[in-house]
């Protein structure tokens, strides 16, 4: 079954793929309509979480708020599909990266930890490895279906990414610095851990809720420089991507201050254009469940 899935998916997937740029975007506006207007997908949980971490936004703020991010969300899986055939420099002109120098200099004696949330277009984050001369890997969630999962390993690989799993990255960064393989390690880090799995809780746009620590722990434990990778959208198909240090030296660091540290860049990037942040997301479910010791 998992084979006639992506047996009849992949050729639609490929012509979106090579569609000029106006008639890209005309397909998007045509999801848009049957997404928000025909199905409502996850239309009750994107206005929860707006009202939740947004209470004095009024009614018509919140419903133009969230229609201008399932807008953004069209774009952004249509343009998450032409990376099947989008090239190296289509790419570097789409997405432009603000002092890649100082990440080339760095690398040169320490590896890194790229850190990110789920806002702009974070599929083309991993095209910063096209720049940097250390080995480049992005940490992800594996795919059930195991041909979309392959298929996906062959489109990021093109950018010279090498997909590891949660469980695969601690394993590989260890075995890196032992080898001194110079190495940057790119992370999602801002989704919601499983409740029995989260060791820190704190505020997250106003809400206490658990969050994920593995890239500080990696940083505190190899001694890591870390950066946030602060993306904008410029417009339809086009970012700008900035990376603000964290620390050079994670083993210098305290306790959660990395974490603490990234969470407030993302916070400041929602709060610019809170529409280009993934809303559909239950970010903060676990919000009624806080510890005893993290009231």
């Amino acid at each position: 079954m998992q084979l006639l899935v992506f047996i009849l998916a992949y050729p639609l997937l490929w012509l979106i793929s090579i569609l000029p740029q106006p008639l890209l975007y005309a397909f998007s506006d045509f999801v848009f309509f049957i997404v928000y207007h025909v199905v409502g997908y996850r239309k009750n949980v994107v206005r929860e979480n707006l009202e939740l971490v947004f209470p004095q936004k009024s009614k018509k703020e919140i419903d133009t708020l969230q229609k201008s991010f399932f807008r953004h969300m069209c774009d952004m899986f249509i343009e998450m599909v032409k990376t099947m055939n989008l090239s190296k420099a289509e790419v570097e002109k789409r997405y432009a990266i603000q002092n890649i120098e100082e990440i080339k200099e760095i690398e040169k004696t320490k590896s890194i930890i790229i850190l990110c949330a789920h806002y702009a277009n974070w599929e083309w984050n991993v095209s910063i490895n096209n720049y940097v001369e250390s080995k480049g890997y992005a940490v992800y969630q594996k795919i059930g279906n195991v041909y979309f999962d392959r298929w996906v390993r062959k489109v990021r690989a093109k950018w010279n990414t090498t997909l590891l799993t949660q469980k695969q990255v601690v394993k590989t960064a260890i075995l890196n610095q032992k080898n001194e393989v110079r190495s940057t390690y790119g992370m999602v880090s801002d989704q919601s851990p499983q409740k029995h799995l989260a060791y820190y809780w704190t505020d997250f746009m106003g809400v206490t809720v658990p969050v994920i620590g593995g890239g500080e722990i990696l940083a505190r434990k190899l001694d890591l420089a870390v950066f946030f990778l602060k993306v904008s959208k410029v417009k339809r198909g086009y970012y700008q991507a900035e990376l603000i240090p964290i620390t050079y030296a994670g083993a210098t660091t305290e306790a959660h201050e990395i974490t603490d540290k990234f969470l407030r860049l993302v916070e400041q990037q929602i709060s610019e254009k809170p529409e280009h942040y993934l809303w559909t997301h239950r970010r903060w479910k676990h919000r009624n469940d806080v510890p005893e010791k993290f009231r």
